[in-house]
């Protein structure tokens, strides 16, 4: 059948289609929602920074598991787990750069960037000419490939997915202050340093998931347009975040069934393209902060 006149009731019928649209539903509902408070921070570029020292993490994890457990270094857990503590450490080295010396948080973020991407094309050279088992497609964590999702991936991406919304239920009001009055929070007795460490650490979750997917080049779109459309429409942030995780949701689901329907059109991509256009309409059409009303 050609897929140019693939219509929604063929297209769910087919198992794997299914999990590639629910799968980067996902990721684009979590990372839209949580990218809220990276955005209002004015902290955007952290995104980008998680996702490239995810690469590292995840190549890093996969040798531990082959060479040092001897496992099979494909398994998912063990590779997000691996992508979560390197997109941790690159938050906090961001962090501590900016407390401990003249250098903004945007030039610290650059620096650890280029550090922890540069050490993941180490790995993946390294990765790439040695004969380690289940090798084939790591590659796919520098671009993407949505289409290899399995089913294993998608509860693994919704698990993990819901611990990160968890933490930000419980925790709320803390980030809450932590986001909008910093100075306040200190004063109330919360510590800067522990809250931030939760809020980026459920960022890092949300990032993670969508590595695979979508790749760490793209993978900051997911993050910043999102809460970028969100903010047009909203005055409130539990609206704000809400509004983030649909449009999020809502656009990668419409971007992963587009590139599948038209056929031969990179899913991660067209993704991006489909939140951009989100983004565009909020721009022109958003009652109060409409291009066109002003």
């Amino acid at each position: 059948m050609s897929t140019d006149l693939m219509g929604p009731v063929v297209f769910f019928a087919d198992h794997t289609f299914r999990t590639v649209f629910f799968g980067t539903a996902v990721i684009g509902l979590v990372t839209g929602a949580l990218g809220s408070f990276a955005y209002l921070r004015k902290q955007s570029l952290i995104s980008d920074v998680i996702s490239h020292a995810a690469l590292p993490g995840t190549l890093g994890a996969f040798l531990f598991a082959v060479v040092v457990l001897q496992v099979h270094g494909r398994n998912m857990v063990v590779l997000m787990l691996g992508a979560v503590i390197a997109g941790s450490l690159a938050v906090g080295m961001a962090q501590y750069v900016t407390r401990v010396t003249k250098l903004s948080i945007d030039a610290a973020m650059a620096v650890t960037l280029s550090l922890f991407f540069g050490t993941g094309m180490s790995l993946m050279r390294i990765i790439s000419n040695g004969a380690f088992p289940g090798k084939g497609g790591i590659q796919d964590y520098l671009f993407g490939n949505a289409s290899v999702m399995t089913a294993a991936d998608l509860w693994a991406s919704i698990a993990v997915g819901a611990v990160a919304l968890l933490l930000v239920a419980v925790f709320w009001k803390e980030f809450t202050l932590r986001t909008f009055d910093p100075a306040h929070s200190t004063v109330l007795g919360f510590s800067a340093r522990i809250v931030d460490t939760l809020m980026f650490t459920t960022i890092v979750i949300a990032i993670v998931i969508g590595v695979k997917a979508v790749g760490l080049v793209l993978m900051v779109a997911f993050v910043v347009t999102p809460p970028a459309a969100a903010r047009q429409w909203t005055r409130t942030l539990p609206a704000m975040v809400v509004l983030a995780g649909l449009i999020g949701g809502f656009g990668s689901g419409l971007g992963a069934y587009l590139s599948i329907a038209v056929g031969g059109v990179p899913t991660g991509p067209l993704i991006v393209l489909t939140l951009f256009a989100f983004l565009v309409l909020s721009l022109l059409l958003a009652p109060g902060r409409s291009l066109i009303t002003r």
